[in-house]
């Protein structure tokens, strides 16, 4: 216990973040909250008086929370045994949204590991704002709950709360077309803050916005703005239409009006939602008074003006050519009970919860003004007079339910001659979703033998009448949009393989994606150099995160896509996407530990089972075999595991492999020969070779045992996600690592007779990895040189980020390879100071040179560009030389230029300015020098 003997409202937010895919604390999108108790840790709720109490009273709806307890009222139990008040935020936040209809009920709680008093409240979401909101807001709840704050007026705040989460909300129209969308496992994606949303992926996406879709025709919706010209193509048509004209002038008006004869209608030529639309005018008077108000809603300045077609009000939704459903508008209005005012009864109507402003709910609140004060006095009343019971008052003359009014469904009583008339309507004017506005005295008769007709056909029609019908039932019309937009069959996903792993994972995602380009897809890729699309780099940065894949699922062009996944992606959004088809994890290494929390090798393969827990029932995770904690990830996955392994036949390995196979799995192992390695694809007894490991040219005949493990796990992933043997084996053989396939991983060049690797190793595994592919290299140098053993020379450098002792034992590894290590830095010391990354792994190399390893010599040379030429310049040729890169172009740029040197003319500085390294796309730029000029968190 602490000195303190009594509760106060210590709880407080110390950080937020929101996931925006799958994470690694659930499958779907969450908020998570870190809370610090402070001295109320020491205080559960049964220790709280009046808490439990107090919470209940405000939020009733918390009693139906099961919580822990899996059954209605858990929660409570939980509440009066005693729980800490991070748990209580938790199902507070929860409750919030259920307040403004996001119905969450996902969530839980965790200490923070070694922190008394922290937690982490996780839940879920549906709109980020709101979901930030709540947990904001039930934080102060719980304190004020703990002691009261004068200046807290929860009712106040709860309302603020509900309107702006309204406002953020989908309509009712964009919701029900999106939740039919999520009932056919169709993906969405929101692209701006209000209706503009993206359904299906890639090259499958279809665009809505409201109930304006894809397939709308922009001539058509401005035609259906033009009412005159909708009326005069109508009429054309020979459909019922009343007689009307356009003018801009009050006196025209009249005249028109005398002409048609009385009564008339005017309503602005290009109005929408029944705003400036004028009914039942019998004189000059009325028209003139009309007019003014049809004008002022009227964009161009046009009025029409109709003959007045009585009858009821009837909205027929006609969806790619056909009826969806039929409502009857009746306008907004109160019936008299012979003791309030109309007033009173209008606040009595607007206190309906289904009625709130604008489109926010499924009723519109009715709006008291000039013109419905009006139209009661024309009834014979004041809004301050009682009419007699059961007397219906007239608020509005239309019966739009923007305006207050009321709808009764009429699908199944359509007369079919109207259905016929109502689509014909929809067919001339173009649109593929259309209201056509009738007016007839019954909708069950023909209106061509009752006198009605079409006095309107509206584009983007809104759906809630028929969803939400006041009386009736509601009619499900978001299905034939979906149909019309995905037809049974049609797909609406591209396939997605994502890769992730300590090391190898560029590599991997280039082959991969090498492999499908050779067969004719456009694939988006995204990888730590950028976003590439059908193998155009659109973006240079560390695009390894959520945002590049949405970028990517969001292009209209591709058809397959290829996500590099990275660990601080994931830890810090989640993955950008719902799922993938196929989830690959190379390895499991120690890297970025100490990190966002990440202190062991077991964390961090949590973080990296996000990629194998994301992988469907119908999908694959391809695993590394050969690495226990990937190995352990086959428990997570819901799919099929495909492995890959390097071990030899009678290793324990190789028997579960073996015996996965056996049972009808699959697997890619190396079967090695006297004639070399060869690749061979397993599936159940089948066993297919693919490839022989020093055929392809990214293993450099077989040296790089890092590419020909990157080649397995391209050709298992590839297999998995649908391509024949022979294009995988087409696609390995044709994929090699220069620069141009695979700028930054172990690019071969030849300067001056030396020999210079560039590859992006950057840490102690992957230098390891290296150090095995130089010694291999050296002894090929070796027996082609004419002066026996060649130098091997090394420039390295990590990421100011990594811990102490990581950095040391770069150093060491780098010494046990390297006769002489040259010590560089990045632009971004990340929190360092300048020289002291250098300094620590300088350390690590002198270390092991005193335990006899093969470095005879280190030197620091900080910038990335003169480490290079001092490696050159202190080298034979025929030396072996290896670059560990940070900025790629760059450094290629430099060893280009050495090859220009001998030219005519040719100046040594010349590289500064030219860059032999032709492909625009990775031409050096300020991008590779000024650390400022990419945002790789936003990636």
């Amino acid at each position: 216990m602490t000195d303190s003997a009594t509760p106060r409202p210590d709880l407080r937010i110390v950080s937020s973040r929101v996931y925006r895919g799958p994470n690694v604390w659930h499958y779907e999108p969450a908020i998570q909250l870190v809370v610090d108790l402070g001295v109320l840790e020491d205080f559960p709720t049964n220790l709280i008086p009046g808490f439990t109490e107090g919470l209940l009273e405000r939020l009733p709806g918390l009693r139906n929370h099961t919580c822990s307890r899996g059954r209605r009222g858990g929660f409570v139990e939980r509440l009066e045994e005693g729980t800490w008040l991070g748990h209580v935020s938790e199902h507070v936040a929860l409750q919030l949204q259920q307040a403004v209809g996001h119905d969450m009920r996902r969530g839980k709680t965790r200490g923070v590991k070694g922190v008394r008093g922290q937690y982490n409240v996780i839940f879920a979401y549906s709109d980020e704002k709101v979901g930030l909101a709540a947990g904001e807001l039930a934080v102060r709840l719980v304190n004020d709950l703990v002691e009261h704050d004068p200046a807290f007026d929860f009712e106040a705040e709860l309302e603020t709360f509900i309107i702006r989460g309204e406002r953020t909300a989908f309509g009712p129209s964009t919701q029900a077309i999106i939740d039919e969308a999520v009932s056919r496992d169709i993906p969405f994606i929101r692209l701006n803050s209000s209706s503009l949303v993206q359904l299906g992926q890639g090259v499958h996406q279809k665009r809505i916005r409201a109930t304006m879709t894809s397939n709308t025709s922009s001539v058509a919706v401005d035609i259906a703005s033009n009412k005159e010209l909708t009326l005069t193509l109508l009429a054309s048509a020979g459909l019922p239409v009343p007689r009307s004209a356009s003018v801009r002038e009050a006196d025209d008006a009249v005249r028109l009006a005398e002409r048609t004869g009385y009564p008339v209608v005017v309503k602005p030529l290009d109005g929408n939602h029944g705003r400036g639309v004028i009914l039942d005018l019998n004189d000059a008077e009325a028209v003139r008074a009309g007019f003014a108000v049809a004008q002022e809603e009227s964009r161009n300045g046009l009025v029409i003006v109709e003959s007045y077609v009585t009858g009821k009000d009837y909205r027929c939704l006609v969806i790619d050519g056909k009826i969806a459903a039929i409502a009857e508008r009746v306008p907004a209005h109160v019936v008299g009970d012979g003791t309030s005012t109309i007033t009173e009864l209008v606040d009595r109507t607007n206190a309906d919860p289904r009625r709130g402003v604008g489109h926010e709910k499924v009723l519109t609140k009715i709006k008291i003004d000039r013109a419905a004060v009006d139209l009661v006095a024309q009834q014979g009343f004041g809004m301050d007079e009682v009419p007699p019971a059961g007397e219906m008052i007239k608020l509005t003359l239309t019966g739009n339910m923007s305006t207050g009014g009321i709808s009764i469904d009429r699908t199944l009583e359509a007369h079919p001659e109207n259905i016929e008339i109502a689509e014909e309507a929809a067919r001339v004017i173009g649109l593929d979703i259309a209201g056509i506005d009738f007016i007839a005295p019954d909708i069950t008769q023909p209106v061509r033998e009752t006198g009605g007709a079409i006095c309107e056909v509206n584009a983007a029609p809104g759906f809630r009448m028929h969803t939400h019908p006041t009386v009736g039932d509601p009619q499900y019309i978001a299905k034939p949009v979906i149909d019309m937009l995905f037809p049974p069959g049609s797909p609406s996903r591209i396939p997605i393989v994502a890769v992730t792993g300590t090391n190898g994972k560029t590599t991997t995602s280039r082959m991969i994606a090498h492999i499908f380009k050779g067969i004719g897809r456009k694939v988006g890729m995204t990888s730590t150099d950028g976003v590439v699309i059908d193998e155009r780099l659109v973006i240079r940065a560390d695009a390894s995160g959520p945002r590049s894949a949405k970028m990517v699922l969001q292009n209209p062009r591709v058809d397959f896509a290829m996500f590099e996944v990275a660990r601080g992606g994931i830890l810090r959004e989640g993955l950008g996407y719902e799922r993938n088809d196929v989830g690959v994890v190379l390895n499991v290494q120690p890297d970025h530990l100490g990190l966002r929390g990440i202190d062991t090798l077991e964390q961090l393969a949590d973080v990296k089972a996000v990629v194998v827990e994301a992988v469907p029932r119908n999908g694959y995770a391809v695993l590394n075999a050969d690495d226990p904690l990937v190995r352990a990830m086959r428990r997570r996955c819901s799919g099929r595991v495909v492995w890959f392994t390097l071990s030899e036949p009678g290793s324990e390995v190789w028997e579960s492999v073996d015996d996965h196979c056996r049972r009808g799995g699959r697997a890619v192992v190396l079967e090695r020969s006297e004639l070399g390695d060869m690749i061979v694809v397993k599936e159940g007894r089948r066993a297919m070779q693919l490839a022989w490991t020093h055929l392809l040219p990214a293993t450099f005949g077989g040296r790089a045992t890092m590419n020909v493990q990157n080649a397995m796990a391209a050709a298992a992933a590839a297999f998995a996600a649908g391509a024949s043997l022979h294009d995988i084996r087409q696609g390995l053989r044709s994929f090699s690592t220069n620069y141009y396939l695979s700028p930054g991983r172990l690019n071969e060049v030849q300067v001056e007779g030396r020999t210079v690797i560039v590859d992006y190793a950057h840490n102690a595994p992957g230098l390891r990895m290296l150090g095995d592919f130089v010694d291999k290299t050296a002894v090929t140098l070796d027996k082609a040189s004419e002066l026996g053993k060649v130098s091997r020379i090394g420039v390295i450098a990590t990421a100011g980020d990594r811990r102490d002792s990581d950095m040391r034992e770069l150093g060491a590894i780098a010494a046990q390879h390297f006769d002489v290590v040259i010590v560089r830095e990045d632009v971004s010391l990340r929190g360092r100071q300048r020289g002291e990354v250098a300094d620590l792994i300088a350390e690590g190399v002198r270390t092991a040179m005193g335990e006899g390893v093969r470095a005879k010599q280190v030197e620091i040379v900080l910038d990335e560009l003169e480490a290079t030429r001092h490696a050159i310049a202190r080298s034979n040729p025929g030396d072996l030389i290896v670059v560990c890169v940070d900025q790629h172009a760059s450094v290629m740029s430099e060893l280009e230029s050495y090859g220009r040197q001998a030219q005519p003319g040719a100046r040594r500085d010349d590289h500064a300015s030219t860059n032999s390294v032709s492909d625009p796309d990775f031409v050096a730029s300020a991008a590779d020098s000024d650390p400022g000029s990419t945002e790789p968190a936003l990636f």
